[in-house]
């Protein structure tokens, strides 16, 4: 990836301002909750372009992170009253780990064998929590009420600390991704993308490099897992761990640029209001019109930004 360029910076520090302002000027409940869903998206496409747009490990079990992150935390919380924030770190930390359990017996894989070895790790991984009573099972889990304020990452008067708490940790993913991908280690993770076997006789340890891709998008995608948990105070297996989020993540950095630091942003910012909004105004009458809107904005992008959104606010949009 290039040094950002100063166009590139300068629509980055209006929209950050834009972002910041927003909730002070916007004060409807659910257009707020629609951005706060907007920028966990957003951080959960950052965290998924780590793998799938710049190590080419295209996943669709990324959601398999999220329910850790969630549950981890969540059940500290209840049953040891672990503070959340030490709860967000252990189920990012278990997330890795769980990620290296699974991405080493899937390192020589390649394409659509690793995508496919991906869908059954998320299944079963839902599969399990599924059934698994210590945690609720189907039941899930209902968070206890706290007292509101930071440090039990709990408010009941207001969204907007939410959204900036949000907004803090996409800025975080957006970071690491950029360092990432400006380092040696993204140059390794490209060159991995472009050609195993070359990568191999340039001496990168294809494995290592693989696996260090999916602890870092593990611990991301965990963070956010937490998020959502204190967001909603409940958890269930359909509602972290369904498929239909990893393809969401796919899309979202499909739409945006597949390998583009601002990629999923911009990808949210068009996919994630569409989904909420046919959700809210269409209910149970709008159901496949929603799928139907999806696959035309696909087509759209496909035929006339086939390299993603993100190319129009870089180098003039060519």
């Amino acid at each position: 990836m290039r040094k950002l360029t100063v166009k590139q910076i300068a629509y980055g520090v209006m929209a950050m301002a834009c972002l910041i302002c927003f909730p002070l000027v916007v004060s409807s409940t659910l257009v707020q909750h629609i951005m706060i869903l907007f920028l966990m998206f957003a951080m959960l496409g950052v965290a998924w372009n780590i793998m799938g747009g710049y190590a080419g490990m295209f996943s669709f079990g990324q959601v398999a992170f999220f329910g850790i992150g969630a549950y981890t935390s969540s059940f500290l919380l209840m049953a040891y009253h672990v503070n959340p924030w030490i709860g967000l770190v252990a189920g990012g930390v278990a997330a890795a780990l769980v990620g290296v359990g699974i991405g080493y017996p899937c390192s020589n894989l390649r394409g659509h064998y690793f995508a496919i070895a991906t869908i059954a790790f998320g299944e079963i991984v839902r599969t399990h929590f599924n059934n698994w009573k210590l945690v609720g099972a189907a039941e899930g889990l209902s968070l206890p009420m706290l007292d509101e304020g930071l440090r039990n990452f709990m408010f009941h008067s207001s969204k907007v600390p939410y959204y900036y708490i949000i907004l803090a940790f996409l800025l975080l993913s957006l970071t690491v991704s950029y360092l990432v991908s400006t380092s040696k280690t993204g140059y390794y993770f490209r060159a991995i993308k472009e050609s195993h076997d070359v990568a191999k006789v340039l001496g990168i340890n294809v494995v290592r490099y693989r696996l260090l891709a999916v602890m870092i998008s593990a611990f991301l995608t965990a963070m956010a897992g937490t998020f959502y948990a204190q967001y909603v105070l409940y958890i269930d297996p359909p509602s972290t761990f369904g498929l239909m989020i990893s393809i969401d993540l796919c899309i979202i950095s499909l739409i945006g640029g597949l390998g583009k630091l601002f990629g999923p942003v911009i990808g949210s910012f068009v996919f994630i209001p569409l989904v909420e909004l046919t959700r809210v105004y269409l209910g149970s009458e709008g159901q496949g019109i929603d799928l139907m809107l999806y696959s035309l904005l696909m087509i759209a992008v496909a035929i006339l930004r086939p390299q993603g959104l993100s190319g129009l606010f870089a180098r003039g949009g060519r």
